[in-house]
């Protein structure tokens, strides 16, 4: 039987804790970095702790990978009184390509929840700078969206359509091949918090 989604967290909260506690060592830290004027900067202690926690998450990874444990994890999103569960990709583990399937398949969901709890809000492009747009333009970007995201604060509804790679498709970086391309719904100006 191999360990759960939540177990393999556990184990990298424990493992954490237990690096910054300084219980666990890498030696070889500084040979790892080939400025010797970076590696002195940062130290020996910090590098070692970093080092350890990337080597721990990638054995981690392997075992999602060799066993076939979900990196997905589910929250219930809860907006003007109605509420959906969701999944999203948990920051420390990888997508098996089950779980991109996953997405898709709760994109529809999300979607009707999102339509259902825009009347009466302003649609605005995320951003540096949030633009107001409209419900015909985020409909083209959901046409050629793979899953969608969902996430809300008390006065605000944020959907996020992705493609590609469910690991990267938050990172600029990954852009065109992965992305998302988000959208504030809310009554007013969005506020500015990053969710």
């Amino acid at each position: 039987m191999s360990y759960t989604t939540e177990q393999l967290l556990d184990f990298l909260d424990q493992e954490l804790r237990a690096t910054w506690q300084g219980k666990r060592v890498v030696l070889s830290s500084t040979d790892r970095i080939d400025n010797p004027v970076l590696s002195k900067a940062i130290g020996a202690d910090k590098l070692s702790k970093v080092f350890a926690i990337q080597d721990f998450r990638a054995q981690i990874h392997a075992y999602q990978h060799q066993h076939g444990v979900s990196g997905l994890v589910w929250h219930t999103c809860q907006f003007q009184g109605r509420s959906l569960r969701v999944p999203e990709l948990h920051p420390q583990l990888i997508a098996i390509p089950a779980d991109k399937a996953a997405l898709a398949a709760a994109r529809p969901a999300i979607l009707d929840f999102w339509r259902q709890s825009i009347d009466g809000l302003r649609l605005w492009m995320a951003g540096n700078q949030p633009e107001p747009t409209t419900l015909e333009a985020i409909e083209q970007l959901i046409a050629v969206s793979e899953w969608a995201e969902l996430a809300a604060t008390r006065t605000e509804l944020y959907l996020s359509l992705c493609w590609g790679d469910p690991k990267d498709c938050h990172c600029d970086w990954a852009k065109p091949e992965s992305g998302c391309d988000r959208i504030i719904a809310t009554a007013g100006e969005p506020s500015g918090i990053k969710v």
